[in-house]
């Protein structure tokens, strides 16, 4: 029986390791972006990942770090240090510890060469480093850059398998060559997890836990996970190998529903479904148009909408009035309500709607106008309050939020609380 050297167990694989390597990450400088995406997709094929490891641009750590996760589980792999400069020394660490010495591939080096003229640029000197590969290896061609990948084995338990660090080309590669090659390695795999996602906002994770206590016990084998962000809480059930495929679909299906109708409006979506896109489908089902004012989001709520393909359908325009003269003449707010309401006030956020809905000739306006820090608050108006208003043909309300977190989570707050307040008005308005 095999263990991860913490006591878990890793007979019942298949497991792999990811080792990232890079000073930036390290220094805090760069997040891994690599990670989270190869453990999902890896899990979508039933392999799982036993442990993560972040390491330096350093021969011996990288070294030690790739022989004790394959000690562990037999296959790893590394994203990072495949790149022409000096520090990049992944593919001369691994291969020293496989016994392999580097050699020119010509074959690597002609692609690196059309990649660099398709691109209209010289092939620096420095980039041939990327065509060393050590003996024996797998070369798994990279279509999105220069550095390939590499799989190094050792007999038929052993493998590394080593990519670029950055996370569109090492996320190309394992669509286009690892996971068929790990899939061949394993043909007698379980059955991968299942999962579904419904996400939720303008509810606390603490209350949402609270709402689906009682649910949670009735939906065995599949188990609950709550996954929280400045935007929302997202619940993730996951049906695990020892079901069978249909059954694990119908049952994921039915614990949605059923959480679904206990939290009602909360729930905007599932899976990777954002609040804006649905508020755009919403409007474009509906064949209506909104318009967006913006103070303390400073056009964010603009962005999140126009970021959907196809917005241009319901989207008529965005204005960013931060000062109160710009929410004057841009906006036709009154001089008298900001001088006796403030710009921070129901008032003021009501006729921001109003505004742009009149500038825009939109079916519906909607507006934000807040103290997002972390300064400019004060006893009756800390920092973190938000008046968001919306505006439509009967008439213009504004609702009053107080949200927590530094300035950028305030924003994104906001933002979210906008895109969610429009699109349940727009639902009650349709019935």
């Amino acid at each position: 029986m095999a263990f991860d050297g913490s006591g878990g167990d890793l007979s019942g694989g298949p497991y792999v390791e990811l080792v990232a390597i890079g000073d930036e990450l390290l220094l805090g400088e760069v997040a891994d972006a690599n990670g989270a995406w190869i453990a999902s997709r890896l899990a979508e094929a039933g392999i799982r990942v036993a442990r993560t490891t972040a390491v330096g641009d350093d021969l011996d750590a990288i070294r030690d770090a790739v022989r004790s996760a394959l000690d562990r589980t037999g296959v790893v792999i590394c994203t990072g240090g495949l790149g022409p400069t000096r520090d990049d020394v992944t593919r001369p660490a691994v291969a020293g510890l496989f016994g392999r010495r580097l050699h020119l591939d010509e074959a690597v080096l002609s692609r690196i060469r059309t990649h660099f003229e398709e691109w209209g640029l010289p092939m620096p000197p420095n980039a041939r480093r990327q065509a060393e590969v050590p003996e024996g290896a797998r070369i798994l061609p990279n279509r999105r850059g220069t550095a390939p990948g590499l799989v190094l084995e050792d007999g038929p338990t052993r493998a590394a398998i080593l990519l670029p660090g950055v996370p569109s080309e090492a996320h190309t590669i394992i669509e286009d060559h690892v996971l068929d090659y790990l899939e061949r390695r394993w043909p007698d795999r379980s059955r991968p997890v299942r999962h579904l996602r419904l996400r939720t906002t303008g509810i606390p994770e603490s209350a949402l836990a609270q709402q689906v206590e009682s649910l949670a016990e009735t939906i065995e084998p599949l188990t609950l996970a709550f996954l929280p962000s400045p935007t929302g809480v997202d619940l993730r059930l996951s049906a695990w190998a020892t079901l069978e495929p249909d059954e694990a679909d119908a049952r994921l299906e039915a614990a949605a529903r059923a959480l679904e109708d206990r939290l009602g409006p909360y729930v905007y979506g599932r899976n990777d479904e954002d609040l804006a896109a649905v508020l755009g489908a919403e409007l474009a089902r509906r064949g209506r148009s909104i318009a967006v004012a913006e103070s303390c989001t400073a056009g964010l709520i603009a962005k999140r909408i126009t970021d959907v393909a196809g917005s241009s359908r319901y989207f008529l325009a965005g204005i960013v009035a931060y000062a109160n003269d710009a929410k004057e003449r841009l906006l036709g707010v009154r001089r008298a309500t900001l001088v006796d309401h403030g710009a921070v006030s129901a008032e003021t956020a009501r006729e921001m709607a109003e505004g742009v809905r009149r500038a825009a000739g939109s079916d519906y306006g909607l507006s934000v106008t807040g103290i997002a820090g972390p300064g400019g608050g004060s006893p009756r108006k800390p920092v973190g309050t938000v008046w968001i208003g919306f505006a439509a043909e009967p008439g213009s309300e504004a609702e009053l939020f107080r949200f927590t977190g530094d300035r950028g989570e305030v924003r994104e707050r906001a933002a979210q609380a906008a895109l969610m307040m429009a699109w349940l008005r727009i639902r009650k308005e349709h019935g």
